[in-house]
C-alpha cells in the first residue's frame, strides 16, 4: 500500500491537453491527394479495402469517412498522387448539427448539453477497436471527465450515443431502441470507418451498412480506429467548444 502511494506522489499529473499532445510518430491520419499527375491506372481504388478511392479522368477522390488509412493507395500508387499525413481532426457534423440546420435550433442543442453531456456507448457489430479507443478516453491521461462529458450504463440517462461497428441485421432492433429510449434533445456519433461508411466489410446479407441508414447521426468521426484524440475533437466540434 506504501509502494503505490510513493508511486502516485511521485508520478505526478500525467492528463494531457489533448489538442496539443503529439500522436505517436507511427501514427496514421488523413490521405490526401496531392498531384494531379494522375494517369488513370486505377490501381489505387483496386488496392483500396473500403472503397474508398474512386478515380475519374482527370480527378482523384477519397471517401474520409471510408478510409482506413491504410496507405495502400500510397504505396500502390506509381506517379505519387497520395500523401499520408498525421492529422486526425476528420470529425464532421450532420444531421440536427450540419451547415444547413438553423442556428437557433443548433444553439438551444448546444445550451442545453454543452456543458454537461452524458455519452453511452452502443456496439452494434464492431471488431472492438474502436471500443478499445472508448476506453482510453476515461484514463488519466485524456481524463474526458474534466471537459463535463461522462459515459452513462443506460440510454435514458444519455445525451449522446457513441455508435462504434457496421449495423448488422441481428443488431438493428437494438440499435432503434437504445435511440428510442434516449430522451430528446439527443445526439448520435458514428465512431470509426465502419459506423460513419458502411462499407469496410462490405455488402453482406448480415450487413444493414452505416448507422445514418437507420438512425439520424449528427457527429461522424472517421478512422480505424480513430484515435482518443480525434473522438474529443469531434465532442468539441458538436458542442462548439474548439479554441
Amino acid at each position: 500500500m506504501l509502494n503505490v502511494l510513493r508511486t502516485i506522489i511521485t508520478t505526478g499529473t500525467v492528463t494531457e491537453d489533448w489538442e496539443t499532445a503529439l500522436p505517436p510518430r507511427r501514427s496514421r491520419g488523413e490521405v490526401l491527394v496531392q498531384s494531379s499527375n494522375c494517369n488513370a491506372c486505377k490501381k489505387c481504388a483496386a488496392a483500396c479495402p473500403a472503397g474508398a478511392v474512386k478515380v475519374a479522368p482527370g480527378a482523384i477522390s477519397i471517401d474520409q469517412k471510408a478510409c482506413v488509412f491504410c496507405g495502400l493507395c500510397v504505396e500502390t500508387c506509381e506517379t505519387a498522387c497520395f500523401k499520408q499525413t498525421g492529422n486526425y481532426k476528420l470529425a464532421r457534423l450532420g444531421g440536427a448539427l450540419a451547415a444547413d440546420t438553423a442556428p437557433e435550433l443548433k444553439g438551444k442543442i448546444r445550451a442545453v448539453l454543452g456543458r454537461s453531456l452524458h455519452v453511452r456507448h452502443v456496439d452494434i457489430g464492431s471488431c472492438n477497436a474502436c471500443d478499445f479507443e472508448l476506453a482510453h478516453l476515461c484514463n488519466p491521461i485524456y481524463d474526458i471527465q474534466q471537459y463535463g462529458i461522462d459515459f452513462v450504463a443506460s440510454p435514458r440517462h444519455a445525451d449522446l450515443l457513441m455508435v462504434t461497428g457496421v449495423v448488422t441485421r441481428n443488431s438493428t432492433q437494438a440499435l432503434q431502441m437504445t435511440y428510442e429510449a434516449t430522451p430528446r434533445p439527443k445526439l448520435v456519433m458514428a465512431v470509426g470507418a465502419c459506423a460513419a461508411s458502411g462499407q469496410v466489410f462490405g455488402d453482406s446479407y448480415a450487413i444493414r451498412g452505416a448507422v445514418d441508414a437507420i438512425v439520424p447521426v449528427d457527429i461522424y468521426v472517421p478512422g480505424c480506429p480513430p484515435r482518443p484524440q480525434a473522438l474529443i475533437h469531434g465532442l468539441m466540434l458538436a458542442l462548439d467548444r474548439l479554441q
